[in-house]
């Protein structure tokens, strides 16, 4: 996709042939995959929400992250320092806060999940240009997170999206096993149907796109300078082979993934 190539959306075969983000990331070039050639062979299309669909600097998932904190805190009898700690180990090492709360503390993952989502979801604004870029944008599309239904038809709504995706995938149909868990990639497919070499994963974090990549999707990462987890994440940036593509600019990449 030469349009792609010539913008900031970019994908990851451009960024490998010497541009300065290859100086940044220290990346050697990666073998030749078709899935980096373009994405005329995508009909499905799966979305990441939170801080993919809108912004990182949006001011939603940091609400979240303060709400984590406090619940572990008071259910564990911790410090607030403390309860931050565990919440950033547990999500590194289990991928999210909830699987390790789930695992080591032997947490029921309702009330963790109504508490930390319920925030405020005004502060996000209508998205004209996504809503536009979606519309152009042939083929299936859902939404793949590791928040909930509820959460993500809120988000939705607020950024005037809903009408374009035809399920939501949440945390609680994958039987709490969160990205990037491989099995909760399979169970996503098989529950909607959808075949993995004809599909897209479109995410906010490139690992959680390793195992997308693994069993045959193209991938997609929105990288973001300001994201909240930029430094939790920083040692996984060695090794991009699993990513075929990389935005700064969502509805700018699905403009031209859609007009290719």
């Amino acid at each position: 996709m030469e349009r792609l190539s010539q913008r900031r959306s970019v994908t990851i075969g451009a960024l490998a042939s010497g541009r300065r983000d290859q100086y940044l990331w220290g990346m050697q070039p990666f073998p030749a995959d078709p899935r980096r050639a373009g994405t005329r062979h995508v009909e499905q299309w799966v979305f990441d929400l939170d801080n993919t669909l809108y912004p990182a600097s949006a001011s939603l998932f940091p609400q979240i992250d303060v709400r984590m904190r406090a619940f572990i805190a008071e259910r564990l009898g911790l410090s607030l320092d403390e309860a931050f700690r565990l919440q950033k180990r547990y999500y590194k090492e289990f991928g999210t806060t909830l699987r390790g709360l789930m695992l080591v503390n032997g947490l029921e993952p309702d009330a963790f999940l109504d508490y930390v989502h319920d925030i405020d979801h005004t502060v996000l604004d209508l998205s004209p240009r996504l809503d536009a870029a979606l519309a152009a944008l042939p083929g299936r599309k859902l939404i793949f997170t590791n928040g909930t239904e509820s959460h993500a038809e809120k988000v939705l709504a607020r950024l005037g999206v809903g009408r374009h995706f035809e399920a939501i995938f949440d945390i609680a149909a994958a039987g709490y096993i969160p990205k990037p868990s491989p099995e909760s990639y399979r169970l996503m497919l098989n529950r909607h149907g959808l075949a993995a070499a004809r599909a897209a994963m479109v995410e906010d974090l490139h690992r959680n796109l390793a195992p997308a990549a693994a069993i045959g999707m193209t991938t997609v990462w929105v990288r973001q300078a300001d994201h909240p987890d930029a430094l939790l994440t920083l040692g996984d940036d060695g090794d991009l082979s699993h990513v075929h593509h990389v935005t700064e600019n969502l509805p700018e990449w699905l403009e031209a993934a859609a007009s290719s």
